[in-house]
């Protein structure tokens, strides 16, 4: 098999997976499966990954990097809190869209009984709250919080809150429109510190630090 025809038969074993996945869950991937949604011989599931876990935590790692990529420019253009909020609805949108809120699901299932996965999970993850964390140090660091926000623990938070919002709307999907509101007005709050004059400012950068003090 030629390098060239090996890549691309990775990567339709990579988009065999996500989209086995998606269609059918965790608990009924396995390399017969995932060969058949890529159209080859599920031989080649253990010739290229050694494992259908190996396969997965690929997989995870492809479509997240994937997904990162399509998303990068428009958050680099982020300037306020309340962009963020409503790029994250946005986003949040066209991932359910195209059942990449599914693989999410699944994947965050299977990684709680199996390490190599939980590892691959969280790798991923972290592309996501990395991104996050550029934007919030940008975006914080002329306000009143820059000073006392942590932007590593906050983008972990945001991207914690994203998750588990994208997760519970499959359950109530009326509560999770209600939570992603309650995010949109802590927004509106940061939003009015950033209007304050350079005197209020002041005195609310004295109080946080008091405050933080005890």
């Amino acid at each position: 098999m030629s390098p060239q025809a090996g890549a691309q038969t990775r990567e339709k074993l990579l988009d065999g997976a996500i989209r086995t996945l998606v269609e059918q869950g965790i608990a009924k991937t396995s390399a017969r499966s995932v060969a058949a949604a890529a159209g080859v011989n599920q031989a080649l599931v253990f010739y290229h990954f050694g494992s259908v876990d190996e396969l997965l935590s690929e997989a995870c790692r492809y479509a997240t990097e994937q997904r990162v990529a399509r998303y990068r420019e428009r958050l680099a253009g982020i300037c306020s809190l309340g962009e963020l909020l409503a790029f994250g609805r946005e986003m949040h949108e066209e991932e359910r869209e195209a059942g990449h809120v599914a693989v999410l699901a699944q994947l965050l299932a299977g990684a709680q009984t199996q390490p190599r996965l939980a590892a691959a999970t969280a790798a991923g993850l972290s592309l996501w709250v990395a991104e996050v964390e550029k934007v919030l140090v940008r975006v914080l660091s002329a306000t009143p919080l820059g000073e006392f926000a942590d932007p590593v623990g906050l983008a972990r938070a945001v991207a914690a809150s994203f998750v588990g919002i994208e997760l519970y709307e499959g359950v109530d999907r009326d509560g999770a429109t209600r939570a992603l509101d309650a995010l949109d007005q802590l927004a509106a709050v940061a939003a009015a510190l950033d209007d304050l004059g350079p005197v209020a400012q002041r005195a609310v950068r004295h109080r946080l630090r008091r405050a933080a003090r005890g």
